[in-house]
């Protein structure tokens, strides 16, 4: 199609469907239709692409090269030469590996939980793969330069995708390198999918409008209505999209089924929501039951091997944490005890897992008093629910603010987590008075151990509102594995590097 005949398409189209919009029914509110000049669908993400396939070769090709340094460094006497032709030959194989778990499909990796699982995977694959390579060129090389490579791999390929999502993220929050999506469905759960992807410019898309199917129900459109479903081909092509979304709810199936296949016959990416809220995308797995597909829920297990290897990691990792930072929390007592008077140590009565006691350590970042001040202070509380925060709460002594801010206060509780009552990664440990105000549904984040931090504390802390905290605890508690919790960890080290929600 040449760009006259394209933009004249578009007029007509535009045209034809502001006329259905004048005679038929739309959302309440709804913005002037705005549709956008025909133009290509690639929009960058080609280059994109390619810009990654390049980065992830960079990162393999330094995790073979410390490899044999680190090699090197041990006085061994094997020849850098097998070892640099094998990594030479294997490279194409590599980049064949990530391709074939999905490292280059965005739908694939879209969280960076997923992203993180297929990451190492990919890197175990690759590193076997180019072990068949050296035996079959009969290069002499190493296990341990294989072994090496792998650990090195996952280091560098992990640190160069999160600098690759970050520089997507900037982009996306300028425009850049979004998915224009036009979305089918006016219901309740379309419209909160048009909501979370403009609120989220991370997530990629770029939301042009929506089309009716049937009864809106008076609810209030953010984005343009673009018209009825049955002109949904002819407003795809003059919106200039690359993909559409459907609202399974507020489709009939087969027209969901006709809708699907047509837009993919024409070449757009089609995406169909599963109703489903707060379940891990990791826990669902697509299988045919007869001739229909069918998403199978994979139920939550937090007993066997998997909480043995959690309570393992927790007593090690928290050990040894306690050892490093040993000097830190004595620094940190000194000053406790030069700026006000009383204890170092600050210990307070938690709700541990299944509803049981326990009294978690601190450090002592408020006057003595601190408790009996609270009454006359909650005016001023700055968040919704039963908890309680507040900016600048006069409570806090000059030092615990600074303690609070690097998130030192919270480091004694590592002794709760080898003592058995909390855990590295979990809900926040809540106050008895916290929950007497719970609802129902908070007491199901009672299953597991409270932890020092979790999903909320390294999204928004205590800029979130109460909402939310219930939200990601929940989320958090329904849908726990271990890698989940690894990617926790990973993520508050620069939640409290760079102090982002501290109070």
């Amino acid at each position: 199609m040449d760009g006259a005949h394209s933009v004249t398409f578009a007029t007509d189209a535009v045209a034809e469907v502001g006329a259905r919009r004048a005679n038929g029914p739309s959302l309440v509110g709804a913005p002037p239709l705005v549709v956008a000049p025909a133009r290509s669908r690639t929009h960058g993400s080609r280059a994109a692409k390619v810009a990654v396939f390049a980065a992830d070769a960079l990162a393999i090709t330094a995790a073979m090269a410390l490899a044999a340094w680190i090699r090197w460094l041990a006085n061994d006497d094997e020849a850098f030469a097998p070892l640099w032709i094998t990594a030479i030959l294997s490279m194409p194989v590599w980049l064949a590996v990530f391709a074939r778990y999905k490292l280059y499909t965005a739908a694939a990796v879209s969280s960076r939980t997923a992203e993180f699982g297929r990451i190492t995977h990919a890197v175990a694959a690759g590193a076997a793969c180019m072990g068949l390579v050296a035996l079959l060129i009969n290069a002499p090389i190493s296990r341990a330069w294989l072994l090496l490579t792998f650990v090195m791999a996952l280091v560098t390929v992990e640190f160069e995708r999160s600098i690759v999502r970050l520089l997507f993220r900037r982009a996306r929050a300028r425009g850049q390198l979004l998915r224009r999506v036009v979305v089918v469905g006016a219901n309740a759960e379309a419209l909160e999918v048009v909501r979370m992807l403009r609120t989220n410019a991370s997530l990629g898309y770029d939301v042009v409008g929506m089309v009716e199917c049937g009864a809106t129900n008076g609810v209030v459109s953010p984005v343009p209505v673009l018209g009825d479903w049955t002109d949904t081909l002819s407003i795809v092509e003059a919106a200039d999209v690359t993909g559409v979304i459907i609202a399974t709810s507020a489709v009939d199936i087969g027209l969901a089924n006709r809708l699907a296949r047509d837009l993919m016959e024409l070449g757009y990416h089609v995406e169909l929501t599963s109703g489903l809220v707060d379940i891990s995308a990791d826990r669902l797995i697509a299988r045919p039951l007869g001739r229909r597909p069918v998403m199978y829920v994979e139920p939550v297990r937090r007993s066997g091997w998997r909480a043995a290897a959690k309570r393992g990691f927790d007593i090690v990792a928290s050990a040894a944490i306690l050892m490093l930072i040993a000097p830190i929390l004595a620094v940190a007592g000194i000053l406790i005890k030069l700026d006000s008077r009383g204890p170092v140590f600050f210990l307070q009565e938690r709700v541990g897992k299944d509803g049981k006691l326990f009294r978690v350590r601190k450090l002592r970042t408020m006057v003595t008093d601190a408790e009996q001040m609270l009454a006359r202070l909650r005016e001023q509380n700055e968040v919704d629910g039963p908890l309680f925060k507040m900016q600048d709460d006069p409570r806090v002594t000059r030092i615990g603010a600074i303690l609070r801010k690097c998130s030192i206060d919270e480091l004694p509780q590592l002794w709760n987590v080898v003592r058995g009552e909390m855990s590295l990664v979990g809900p926040r440990p809540a106050l008895p008075s916290e929950v007497l105000e719970w609802e129902d549904s908070l007491h199901h984040r009672l299953r597991v151990r409270p932890g020092i931090t979790g999903m909320w504390q390294v999204n928004g802390r205590s800029s979130a509102s109460f909402d939310d905290y219930v939200r990601h605890d929940l989320y958090y508690v329904d849908n726990w594995s271990l890698l989940t919790d690894i990617a926790i960890v990973l993520k508050t080290v620069p939640v409290v590097l760079l102090g982002r929600g501290a109070c």
